[in-house]
């Protein structure tokens, strides 16, 4: 793909961020499909990496500030 112009690149951001604010209203995956695969049409799929990997950043960020950060036990096998 090449580089976006400015209407594809707002394109990309408006279905990312409805995708974002459907994950955010607390939906699921599954409920947010539709705009997922959205946000794949119109970005780029390094794009949607770059965001995808973001996006978790932001969350792991949130939840440290809010008041630390528990690891998860190993799972014993």
């Amino acid at each position: 793909m090449s580089f976006p112009n400015k209407e594809d690149r707002l394109n990309c951001w408006n279905h990312r961020d409805e995708y974002w604010q459907c994950l955010d209203e607390g939906k699921s995956e599954a409920e947010c499909t539709k705009f997922r695969k959205q946000y794949e049409k119109f970005c780029p799929s390094q794009w949607v990496k770059h965001f995808d990997r973001k996006r978790d950043y932001l969350k792991f960020k949130e939840q440290i500030e809010k008041g630390g950060y528990v690891p998860e036990e190993p799972k014993k096998i």
